[in-house]
């Protein structure tokens, strides 16, 4: 119990720049308090006390603001960051070293008793602020869920799930290509994550390559008319062509990070 204690508090300290000492982590995180006392509410569950179980439960849920089911598995390492109104629901499985911010809800879409009805989250996955995963699927080792995402089917390993209904981003293995960093990431904000920033980006980029090419047409068109003098002066002005590059792609990419 102490060695497992330990590494709770190991590992907040970890993700937490805010954390100051262990002494602090011990008394002043209810993340924490919130683990500690589901373990004592699965441990009534598991020998057959199940109203002591949700009494203690209750009491947790009273205390810190963070509502997890005795029935729910919860791994090694994991930090429940600030906490207040996370719900974990009955059939939730939950991975070592996960982190999991303020208002999220691990739940579930069924009503049959006993059927798998609440998410699974792999190794290391941070579910951020104010989302809901909803559903008895996977969600993959290392995998993502940004801010107010509602996600209702299985996210991939390395994936990030953005947007409501949640849309499914670049894998892991597509970010390490890049050469993005794939440590921790606080509130799991990873670069382009954002799919409306990602559109407009490839707009901007093909909306300047096109007004490239048209430039590089009309230099050709003048070029052949100075030469060959043969069109006629009504068919071809080149004074009215534009013949230089006006379009900011730069500028306007930095406007929509």
């Amino acid at each position: 119990m102490f060695q497992r204690l330990r590494e709770d508090i190991a590992c907040i300290r970890e993700r937490d720049p805010a954390a100051r000492s262990s002494w602090e982590v011990l008394t002043c995180y209810p993340g924490l308090h919130a683990i500690v006392m589901h373990r004592w509410s699965a441990w009534w569950l598991r020998h057959g006390f199940h109203w002591m179980a949700r009494w203690v439960s209750h009491l947790a849920r009273f205390l810190t603001g963070i509502e997890i089911h005795p029935g729910a598995k919860v791994g090694r390492r994991v930090f429940i960051d600030h906490g207040m109104g996370v719900v974990v629901g009955e059939t939730a499985e939950i991975g070592d070293d996960c982190t999991i911010y303020q208002g999220v809800t691990l739940g579930g879409t069924s009503l049959t008793r006993g059927a798998k009805r609440h998410p699974t989250l792999g190794r290391g996955v941070i579910v951020s602020a104010n989302s809901m995963v909803l559903g008895g699927f996977t969600v993959g080792d290392g995998a993502r869920v940004g801010a107010g995402a509602v996600v209702l089917k299985a996210v991939p390993p390395g994936a990030t799930a953005v947007g409501n209904p949640a849309r499914i981003l670049q894998a892991k293995a597509e970010r390490e290509a890049e050469g993005s960093q794939t440590g921790f990431s606080a509130y799991g904000l990873t670069q382009g994550d954002d799919p409306v920033s990602q559109a407009m980006k490839g707009l901007i980029d093909n909306a300047s390559g096109h007004e490239h090419q048209i430039a590089l047409l009309w230099q050709a068109i003048e070029k052949l008319s100075a030469r060959s003098r043969e069109l006629p002066s009504d068919d071809c002005v080149p004074g009215e062509a534009q013949t230089t590059e006006n379009f900011d792609a730069e500028r306007l990419n930095r406007l929509v990070k």
